[in-house]
């Protein structure tokens, strides 16, 4: 089987767990960088990535990496790509996104106008024709150019993998599922431990974990570009992916998860979106304050996305929300506690100081995830 280096992009700050991912698929990892992890292995590699992986947005083929400090080069080093390998003579092929980081080509629409003009020229002289009807499947090709090395990729998702079907209904400023997951497995949390979200909103992070403890792959309900393509045929690689997801799902598992929301609405949301999900059976959703929160169980585990003032609350109402937060989370004394916010004097109104502090990029928006953690359960007893 030829072989091919995938790049998974990802959340800044969360390419452990994404190539832990990459990992327990069984793929060698050819590199780590802020925001992507690249990795190597045949078609069955992309789509059992597509499938399977939570924590990335999608799954790209790396077509090229060079260097270009002039359009000039930047022209010459995509026309030498062999995009024939890839695009059939009616495939539709386009820039879809270019960034630019501490590098001397910075313009994105010149950087797409340059590297789609030499994509033309080389497969122009492959198959010895002047114009392209771009009438068959989509091969849309992204670039990055980091310090002058140029990376070419392309999209073999199509819709972000953070779309998994489930969410319907949305509140304002969601998580995405992709950051929700990475944050489950950012902790040491299983399935066979409580977990509560006293902040739920559309129910993103009880679901994400759901579906992680019952095995239910992110993308097993949905398409993807690659499906169709046809110079590379993954057509049954496809198909074998999907039957092996579908087989790996824990029909029979028993977890506690909650969902609290003050919003009468969000717990509605979250409902409709765990049922679309197919785990509503695993998850009770409450209306309930956070400082209304308590439980007799011990040592379980606390993942939440607060509101902070940048996106709902002014800065009086928000320290306040963390003092509440520090209080009732602390009468949890055997519990841990995950909480991802952007407000930087969070530690300081929760009224400790987090075990780790790991820092985070949400989009654009820096986050903290802050974790505290408490003690371990004692050893069950060897049957």
């Amino acid at each position: 089987m030829e072989l091919y280096e995938w790049i998974a992009p990802c959340h800044f700050g969360t390419e452990a767990v994404c190539k832990k991912e990459v990992q327990k698929l069984g793929y060698d990892i050819v590199q780590v960088e802020d925001g992507k992890v690249t990795f190597r292995g045949g078609l069955d590699a992309m789509c059992r990535a597509n499938i399977n992986m939570r924590t990335t947005e999608r799954i790209l083929l790396k077509a090229a990496s060079f260097k270009a400090e002039t359009f000039e080069e930047l022209f010459e080093n995509t026309k030498k790509i062999a995009w024939e390998r890839y695009i059939p003579r009616n495939g539709k092929f386009w820039i879809t996104k270019a960034n630019s980081i501490k590098s001397k080509l910075f313009s994105p629409s010149d950087i797409q106008s340059i590297m789609k003009k030499a994509m033309v020229e080389r497969m122009k002289e492959h198959y010895k024709i002047s114009w392209f009807p771009e009438d068959g499947e989509e091969y849309p090709v992204r670039v990055t150019i980091v310090k002058d090395i140029v990376t070419v990729g392309i999209d073999t998702t199509g819709v972000s993998l953070h779309k998994r079907g489930y969410r319907k209904m949305t509140v304002k400023a969601p998580i995405t599922e992709t950051l929700a997951a990475s944050l489950i497995m950012l902790t040491p949390w299983k399935y066979d431990r409580i977990l509560v979200d006293p902040f739920c909103g559309s129910g993103t992070i009880p679901i994400e974990a759901a579906m992680i403890g019952a095995c239910i792959a992110p993308g097993m309900n949905r398409h993807f570009l690659s499906e169709n393509w046809t110079v590379l045929d993954a057509a049954g690689y496809y198909k074998d992916a999907f039957e092996e997801a579908k087989a790996g799902v824990k029909h029979d598992v028993e977890m506690n998860i909650q969902g609290y929301d003050i919003d009468p609405e969000c717990v509605k949301m979250s409902m409709v979106n765990a049922g679309l999900a197919g785990v509503d059976k695993y998850i009770h959703f409450q209306r309930r304050p956070v400082d209304e929160l308590s439980s007799s169980k011990k040592f379980g585990f606390i993942i939440t996305n607060p509101p902070y003032g940048e996106r709902l609350m002014d800065k009086k109402e928000v320290n306040g929300l963390y003092e509440t937060i520090g209080r009732t989370f602390r009468s949890l004394d055997s519990w841990s506690y995950y909480i991802i916010t952007a407000h930087e004097d969070a530690e300081r109104y929760i009224g400790k100081k987090a075990d780790k502090n790991r820092k985070l990029y949400n989009g654009m928006m820096k986050t903290y995830f802050l974790q505290y953690m408490g003690p371990k359960p004692p050893k069950k007893p060897a049957t």
